[in-house]
Parts: C-alpha cells; sequence; structure tokens
C-alpha cells in the first residue's frame, strides 16, 4: 500500500512537471482524501496567501492572520473528509478561515484597527486592491490607499466580510453567499452599501 501511494505521488510530480497539467481544487482534495499528502500540499500553497490576505482584512494583524490561517490547514488536513462535492472547495476552505477569525474576533471582544504603519517592503502582497471601477485611477495614490484601507475598517462586520470577499479576493457572489449563509440578495445588497458607504468617505475626504 505504501509504495503504491509513493507511485502515485511520483506520477502526480510527473504530471506537473511535464505538461501543462493543473489539478482542480476539488481534484486536489479527492486525492488528499485517498490519502495523497503532496495534494494537501499544493492546496496549502495555492490558498494560503490568499487566505492570509482574507484573514488579514478582518482583523489587521498580519502574524495573528498567519495564525489563524495555520489553524484552518491543520483543519483541513484533519477534517479533509468533511468536504463534499455538493460546495466548491474555494467556499468551504474560506467558510473555515472565516469561522476561525470570528471565533477570534469573539475572543478579543473589540474592534481591530488596520495598522496601516506595518505595511513595509516585506509585506507588498498585501496592498490593498481597487475596490471600485469609478475610484481605479486614483487607488495609485498611496494616501488615498490608506484612506480606502481605513473606510473598509470601520464598515460594520458584515459588510466588511462581503466586501472583502468581493472586491479583494475576487470570489462570486454566489460563493460569498455559501461562505457567510445569508441569500443572495443580502449578500449583493450589503456590498452595495459597503461601496456606497466607502465613496462617501472618499468623496467627504476630497
Amino acid at each position: 500500500m505504501m509504495k503504491q501511494n509513493l507511485s502515485n505521488l511520483s506520477i502526480m510530480s510527473s504530471d506537473r512537471n511535464n505538461s501543462q497539467f493543473v489539478y482542480t481544487d476539488e481534484e486536489l482534495i479527492k486525492n488528499f482524501q485517498k490519502g495523497n499528502e503532496d495534494a494537501y500540499v499544493q492546496l496549502v500553497n495555492r490558498y494560503k496567501d490568499k487566505l492570509i490576505n482574507f484573514v488579514f482584512r478582518m482583523i489587521g494583524d498580519l502574524e495573528q492572520s498567519e495564525d489563524i490561517v495555520q489553524e484552518t490547514m491543520i483543519k483541513l488536513y484533519y477534517k479533509k473528509h468533511y468536504y463534499r462535492e455538493i460546495a466548491k472547495f474555494s467556499t468551504w476552505i474560506y467558510t473555515i478561515a472565516r469561522n476561525q477569525t470570528n471565533t477570534e474576533l469573539r475572543k478579543k471582544k473589540r474592534k481591530q484597527t488596520l495598522s496601516l504603519s506595518r505595511f513595509g517592503k516585506n509585506e507588498k502582497n498585501y496592498e490593498l486592491a481597487a475596490i471600485q471601477p469609478k475610484i481605479e485611477k486614483e487607488v495609485e495614490d498611496k494616501f488615498l490607499l490608506k484612506k480606502i484601507q481605513s473606510c473598509i475598517n470601520k464598515l460594520p462586520e458584515h459588510y466588511k466580510t462581503v466586501i472583502i470577499l468581493r472586491d479583494i479576493e475576487q470570489l462570486s457572489y454566489e460563493d460569498i453567499s455559501k461562505i457567510v449563509s445569508a441569500p443572495l440578495g443580502t449578500i449583493k445588497s450589503r456590498i452595495n452599501r459597503a461601496r456606497l458607504q466607502i465613496q462617501a468617505e472618499i468623496q467627504d475626504y476630497k
């Protein structure tokens, strides 16, 4: 059995190195459920930075975000068989990360403030993406960028979560609906209201 597993690992590695073939998330989690730990490593590498970015937007602490994502990946490892194909893997893993984040926020019972002073040369991967087409041109202005990030941080949690998932993580409305367990119409409404609130503050700032 061990030889067979090692053989499967070799085949997977060979396929990746010798062709343009890329396994989907769902194929990887299936392989991992069958005991292929190389598939787990690929999933971690594929989602680690995305999830750190997502969690960081919620709590504003990079080190703590990394810890939460590490816990998320541990849950993925030990609860891999909880995944079912009725949902996309990305939806499932983001839901785990969100639940872990909410648990941490409840422990603190206080609002977190994004510390923009933490952003340094080694943290350029966590720069905020464009929020709205109307302000994309202005996002290049670093001072305005800080203002936008500050606006997001001031949003109520149920607005902040969906605007991060949609405008930064670029997830679909349907996936966000599943992650936060809210109707599609509610998700769209929250995102629109969050955008309007951000735009209003930016206009006031000008």
